[in-house]
């Protein structure tokens, strides 16, 4: 796996840590000196496609939106772009000039984010969660909260104002949002457990007699637990290690933990519902119904 993938894989943005978890200093290295990874600030890695949505915007004469501008915000999102999303303000007639592979969307632009060339972190989240698929936006809004540049108040007096298309799935994702995930791979879990009517906590704390842990997602009344396994996780025998004794540990006080690898949370979406709602089933004694068909 290359750098520049660990950093699209991790949404966009990556520490150095992040990086050395997976990859050798000479190949991250190598990434920074063939353009394929751009160091923005100390321990700050992203991909030339979020450094290039500025220029792109300026040659259309827009500002950067929606998913381009969450990540120029410095949000790690579910899935990077590869398009840059251009807003550009309403008007009549078509473009003078050739567009170009770009997701292109007409709207009312602020003097400062025509300015700036990106579009508010408000009006970020916002137009994601009336654009995108739920998880995806929830991914987007979970990062804003975290980052502190966005509010959970400010986001849901800004949802319940919102009118015309998408303005249901503006309130649903402000209604979710939540700056306790740690990153899009927990969001995106937590997008499809809402999905079949599960309420988890994220980063619950479970305290049980000579145990305490802190668990990506967490239901005490349910005794479920569920977490995501991205890149890193086991790096080390000892690491390893450590995380069979913390998941037997679970099940030895009655916990029932539920993991998901990186590739099923993102790419194989019916699969987890399934097991997620079956999880509910057998514990109300219903039989589960039959597994989808997984394409990996």
């Amino acid at each position: 796996m290359t750098v520049a993938l660990t950093i699209e894989r991790h949404g966009g943005w990556c520490a150095w840590r992040d990086l050395r978890a997976v990859h050798s200093r000479r190949a991250i290295e190598r990434g920074l000196s063939d353009g394929s990874v751009i160091r923005v600030a100390r321990n700050r890695y992203t991909l030339p496609t979020t450094v290039e949505a500025t220029r792109e915007a300026i040659r259309i004469g827009g500002t950067v939106s929606h998913l381009s501008a969450a990540l120029l915000h410095g949000w790690p999102i579910k899935t990077v772009p590869d398009r840059t999303w251009v807003t550009v303000p309403r008007r009549r007639g078509a473009l003078r000039i050739e567009v170009g592979p770009v997701h292109l969307h007409h709207g009312d632009l602020t003097s400062p984010e025509r300015k700036r060339r990106v579009t508010t972190p408000l009006r970020t989240v916002l137009d994601c969660a009336r654009r995108l698929p739920f998880d995806e936006a929830l991914a987007v809004a979970d990062s804003a909260l975290r980052s502190g540049k966005v509010g959970r108040t400010e986001l849901r007096e800004a949802a319940q104002m919102t009118r015309g298309p998408g303005s249901i799935g503006v309130r649903r994702v402000a209604a979710h949002a939540h700056r306790g995930a740690a990153n899009p791979l927990e969001s995106v879990l937590r997008a499809l457990t809402i999905e079949v009517g599960l309420v988890m906590t994220p980063q619950l704390q479970v305290a049980e007699s000579g145990m305490y842990a802190t668990v990506d997602l967490g239901d005490e009344k349910l005794r479920l637990i569920i977490e995501a396994e991205g890149y890193g996780t086991h790096g080390t025998r000892k690491g390893l290690r450590r995380d069979c004794r913390r998941h037997t540990e679970f099940a030895v006080f009655g916990w029932t933990s539920l993991r998901y690898a990186y590739e099923d949370a993102m790419f194989e979406q019916e699969w987890v519902r399934w097991t997620l709602t079956s999880w509910v089933d057998v514990r109300c004694g219903r039989p589960p119904g039959r597994p989808p068909r997984r394409s990996h």
